[in-house]
């Protein structure tokens, strides 16, 4: 039995029965062809028939784009529909509705019942269980009208105000003069100023600025956002014997029964179909406790529909549902400021669009630019040949790590944010009277981060984009003094060091060159052949490589022994991350050998 449910469960993606002249092979996850030249209206009608077809199988708890239905009618303008520019995405389609019970409570009682029934709630990521709809509450508006000018409501307008305010009729006491005071002065609102003009001209906010319309729009697009899930109480059916209060309070409350304000609890999925007498007995034991100690408790079951949007549904369940059967949902991306890098896989290419639309649309606002990296780091300067594949066109950005901003181009320079963690744990070997060589240093997330720390850095990069932002972010940080800038291939750079007579004597040396930063290690043979022995000091080196072998460390190792000459002792080999399957970068550090620092004949020379 349980080997035919794994089986059933494990079949039902692949099977779908879609009428002719769908394509039996096609999949509830398969919205464009293999050859992606299909139109979207016809992806589109796939997804709806997929869905409709889910409709009746049970899943994980919680909602699912193949449980939901589509909503009969598409609905109006969705907060998703205007953040892109092109649309890849018909985000219509992703609309849901789910058939929920509901609580309608007392808008007083209502955070005391949630607490209570918390249980049986709904519970669903996102999506709050207690639910606003129209004619719940009088319009702000509507209630100060029904207040004179002095605040206190009239005698002909307490009542209509009590039963606006969610307050008993018969139960509002008149207060004396002092004590009414007093109110005024704790309650501190509009009502007081009218008495005390002194605290409304101290209390007065400050005056607004004028926001740009751009900042307007951000600001609509991030209200709406939220507003991913509606509710809409069904089967509502009119009182004719009320008196019709659509001209006094809205449609809203055309020939509905008025209770005051109120709220909808709603219940868990299980209870969608159940009446009162139906429902578990400790919602019933609850129910009855609030009619019994409120006379206000006029609580009543109702059925509502839940509608979840495009902005509702996370970036996993948007692409599993999108990509073809068989592919792997890419699921995460590096993040350089702004700027959400991609490394996609040759399967995902033609959907990269897709994909990058989905990303865009899902992080925002954080994320303006999403590309992906076309090709592997090949030249010099370590740069990637990225595309942009949605979002604004620049690659400029700020990035903020461990305090310090670093302004960076991923067009011309190379940043790896991953590496941030390993970058900290290096600095944080060093002391406040070290004196670090960063052979390549980049735009300086290691020299900058070290000098505030260490006593001065030497830093240095071949490429000059690099540079140009290392002195940019040297100046941002206000580090002038503590960082001296070259532009130098890397073993001039180190013979150069070690050559001249400076007024520091260099103790740490930084080679954050995996690809073949272990070569450089010839240019220290002889750096200090002219010096005498008794005043050097051996600096201390930490280079970085790659490594494919079982023992990666000393693999890493014997590499560095045969560039050296020399045999390193006392090594600390340590695993940065693994880049790929089988694929480690190693940082290894030890102090230079006297052997090689001393070495007669230098291999190179300046």
């Amino acid at each position: 039995m349980n080997s035919l449910c794994c089986h059933s469960m494990a079949a039902l993606r692949t099977h779908i029965p879609l009428p002719s002249p769908l394509s039996v092979s096609s999949s509830p996850r398969r919205l464009f062809s293999k050859t992606f030249s299909s139109s979207f209206s016809s992806s589109n009608a796939v997804l709806n028939l997929a869905a409709e077809h889910y409709g009746s199988l049970l899943f994980q708890y919680g909602p699912s784009l193949r449980r939901g239905r589509p909503p009969e009618t598409p609905p109006s303008e969705e907060s998703g529909a205007g953040v892109a520019s092109p649309g890849f995405i018909d985000r219509t389609n992703f609309s849901r509705v789910f058939d929920v019970a509901a609580l309608r409570v007392p808008a007083e009682e209502c955070s005391t019942l949630e607490h209570r029934l918390r249980g049986h709630l709904l519970n669903w990521p996102r999506v709050r269980n207690v639910a606003r709809v129209p004619g719940d509450d009088v319009d702000p508006e509507l209630r100060r009208m029904l207040r004179d000018a002095q605040g206190d409501g009239g005698a002909r307008l307490d009542s209509l105000a009590a039963r606006a305010d969610g307050k008993p009729v018969g139960e509002m006491s008149t207060l004396c003069p002092v004590l009414y005071r007093e109110k005024l002065v704790k309650e501190f609102n509009c009502r007081g100023y009218l008495k005390f003009r002194n605290l409304a001209k101290m209390s007065r906010p400050k005056k607004k600025k004028v926001k740009s319309k751009e900042a307007v729009d951000r600001e609509s697009k991030r209200i709406r956002k939220n507003e991913f899930a509606t509710v809409q109480v069904v089967g509502e059916v009119e009182e004719e014997d009320e008196e019709d209060l659509s001209g006094l309070l809205g449609d809203d409350f055309r020939r509905l029964r008025w209770r005051g304000p109120t709220r909808l609890l709603l219940l868990d999925e299980q209870y969608a179909t159940k009446g009162v007498d139906e429902l578990p007995e400790a919602i019933k034991a609850v129910l009855h406790d609030h009619t019994c100690q409120s006379r206000l408790s006029a609580f009543e079951l109702v059925q509502c529909q839940v509608t979840l949007s495009y902005d509702y549904w996370q970036m996993n369940e948007l692409l599993e549902a999108l990509l073809p059967e068989g592919i792997i949902v890419p699921s995460g991306f590096e993040t350089v400021g702004h700027i959400a890098h991609l490394n996609l896989k040759d399967e995902h290419l033609p959907y990269k669009k897709l994909i990058a639309q989905v990303v865009l649309d899902k992080n925002r606002p954080k994320i303006q630019t999403v590309v992906n990296k076309i090709d592997a780091i090949q030249n010099d300067y370590r740069t990637m040949q990225l595309e942009v594949l949605a979002g604004n066109h620049s690659l400029v950005t700020t990035v903020v790590e461990n305090g310090i901003r670093f302004q960076v181009d991923l067009g011309t320079v190379y940043w790896n944010s991953k590496l941030a963690t390993e970058r900290q744990r290096l600095i944080s070997t060093f002391t406040s009277s070290d004196v670090v060589c960063d052979v390549f240093s980049g735009v300086g997330p290691i020299a900058i981060s070290a000098a505030k720390k260490v006593k001065y850095v030497f830093a240095n990069d071949l490429n000059p984009n690099a540079v140009e932002y290392l002195e940019r972010n040297i100046v941002v940080n206000k580090l002038e003094r503590k960082v001296e800038v070259f532009n130098m291939e890397g073993r001039r750079f180190i013979i150069a060091m070690f050559a001249s007579q400076r007024p520091y004597s260099i103790t740490q040396v930084v080679m954050n060159l995996p690809n073949d930063g272990a070569e450089f290690l010839d240019a220290f043979q002889g750096i200090f052949r002219n010096r005498p022995r008794a005043g050097c000091t051996m600096p201390k080196i930490h280079v970085y490589g790659f490594s494919k072998a079982q023992n990666p460390e000393y693999d890493f190792q014997e590499r560095i022994n045969v560039v050296l000459c020399k045999e390193a002792v006392d090594v600390e080999t340590h695993r940065v991350r693994l880049v790929a399957p089988g694929k480690w970068m190693l940082c290894a550090s030890f102090v230079l050998p006297e052997g090689v620092a001393f070495e007669e004949k230098a291999v190179y020379t300046l």
